[in-house]
């Protein structure tokens, strides 16, 4: 062996050096591979441990259980968001008021129209007609957004006011 490292040119001394230098570095990389591998082990066995000392299978289903205990109560929530918007469906939520003088003789604009309105333009429209003696009131149904009975200018306003509340006027 050592004329096979005579006839390459290479020192039998500085060849085990180099040997003993690489077997140092490979030592110190196994001693931190199996420092990281105890630390691990380490952080496994807490983990399988559990906080409490319980054991990790029973944290699962208790958490698997409140999983399926939320799914139910969102299924409900859903079922009862969906009842809540049919609901809000029918309300009145639209509105217009026109206020004006019924009489020359009467003034302050005491006299109104109120047009009260759901989402789909069908509600009614209050009139109040003040005079002198007396004050008298008309409701009048919309239904999609017009009247069957004919309407007073004052009443058309607050109609149009109502059909167009909540829009953004560009």
């Amino acid at each position: 062996m050592n004329d096979f490292f005579e006839k390459i040119g290479i020192d039998l001394g500085i060849l085990v050096l180099m040997l003993m230098v690489l077997v140092l570095i490979l030592i110190v990389i196994i001693l931190n591979m199996s420092l990281g591998l105890h630390r691990l082990n380490r952080k496994y066995a807490m983990f399988m441990k559990g906080a409490d000392g319980q054991s990790l299978e029973r944290v699962f289903n208790q958490k698997l259980k409140e999983v399926d205990r939320l799914s139910l109560a969102n299924e409900d929530n859903n079922s009862e968001i969906r009842l809540l918007k049919k609901e809000v469906g029918k309300t009145l939520t639209k509105y217009g008021i026109v206020k004006y003088d019924a009489f020359d003789d009467v003034g302050g604009k005491l006299s109104f129209a109120l047009a009260m309105l759901d989402r789909k333009n069908t509600g009614f429209i209050l009139n109040a007609i003040h005079s002198r003696d007396n004050c008298f009131l008309y409701i009048k149904e919309i239904v999609n957004g017009e009247s069957y009975i004919l309407l007073s200018s004052e009443e058309m306003d607050a109609l149009r006011q109502a059909v167009k509340f909540g829009e953004v006027e560009i």
